[in-house]
């Protein structure tokens, strides 16, 4: 990976330790990823950018916490690298300006799949679980 990520695996552990810039971080993100500008660019990798964001904020409400702490490491500072608009390339270059964010993040999500296959594994059992309480509590009701 470039120099400038290798940077920002430290600023990564100082914003893991603060739940406050963790929160801030997560939202700028979601919202990156989701802008038009970026959209068009990006689109391939806004659902792994979103299951990152997701891994991360279960991991700080303590909801999910088998995530090893590299692999924290990693996801925070790929995120960080993302929303940074002043990386290797420039993101307001014209079709090439989030190349390096997209070789970051597809990166980082390929050398920690198994970590986000048992998330969504995870994820998937509490929504299935969740569902079965809300139809087991509709028929109690009748």
């Amino acid at each position: 990976m470039n120099k400038h990520f290798e940077g920002t695996r430290l600023k990564a552990a100082e914003v893991l330790k603060n739940p406050g810039r963790t929160t801030k971080l997560l939202a700028k993100a979601v919202s990156k990823s989701s802008s038009g500008k970026a959209l068009s660019q990006i689109s391939e990798l806004s659902e792994k950018i979103k299951a990152l964001v997701r891994m991360v904020r279960c991991y700080t409400a303590r909801e999910y916490v088998d995530i090893p702490w590299q692999t924290l490491l990693l996801i925070t500072a790929a995120l960080i690298y993302f929303v940074s608009p002043f990386d290797a390339i420039a993101d307001f270059i014209p079709l090439i300006g989030f190349a390096d964010d997209i070789a970051i993040i597809s990166a980082v999500f390929s050398s920690i799949i198994q970590d986000v296959e048992r998330f969504t594994a995870w994820e998937a059992a509490k929504a299935s679980r969740a569902e079965m309480i809300a139809y087991t509590e509709l028929d109690d009701q009748q």
